[in-house]
């Protein structure tokens, strides 16, 4: 009797629809409700999802178990992925601001092999967006939902010199700034 390979295939297939992305459990919190027998308790989980080549999302999970508050932020994660055009494939074009509430987070653009200079929650956001150099400050609130927030508000204000120029119907060699080439040296004999 040949057996059919298909046969239960569709449900694995599903739920392993995307390998290509990587997540990152930032924050687990515990909460508790107090009821007439006791203590209920509850977890949220925040969890930052990226391709590691300029696509990033973070999402927030709440359930009676860690796995399944997990599972619930990683795919809410996944529905709202944003995409970052990063220069040379490694860093953000332009330095630049992201506020959420009372949080507040500066991302500047870093020369290669610096790594990335970047605290708790942001250094996941950079990690799982593929970023290799930034330099970055968190001012202000230090709530990891609040500072992911904040880098996702800086992330979306980004801009590409192509898209800059596409905008303002140039060239992109008109957008960005003109390198002199170096003089030829002179021998002085």
């Amino acid at each position: 009797m040949a057996r059919d390979d298909n046969r239960g295939g569709n449900r694995r297939n599903n739920r392993d629809e995307t390998p290509e992305f990587q997540d990152r459990l930032v924050a687990i919190n515990r909460v508790s409700k107090t009821v007439k027998g006791g203590k209920r308790f509850g977890f949220a989980a925040l969890v930052v999802v990226g391709d590691q080549k300029g696509r990033v999302g973070f999402g927030k999970g709440k359930a009676k178990e860690v796995p399944e508050a997990i599972r619930k932020a990683t795919e809410q994660a996944k529905r709202q992925m944003i995409r970052v055009q990063l220069r040379e494939g490694r860093t953000l074009h332009h330095d630049m601001e992201g506020r959420h509430g009372a949080g507040k987070v500066v991302m500047r653009t870093a020369p290669e092999g610096t790594g990335i200079i970047a605290g708790g929650p942001m250094r996941a956001v950079f990690e799982m967006l593929g970023v290799k150099d930034v330099v970055s400050k968190s001012i202000g609130s230090q709530n990891p939902y609040n500072m992911i927030r904040a880098t996702m508000d800086g992330l979306r204000k980004e801009s590409s010199p192509r898209s800059v120029a596409q905008r303002r119907g140039k060239k992109v060699a008109d957008i960005l700034p003109k390198t002199d080439a170096p003089a030829p040296a002179t021998e002085e004999a």
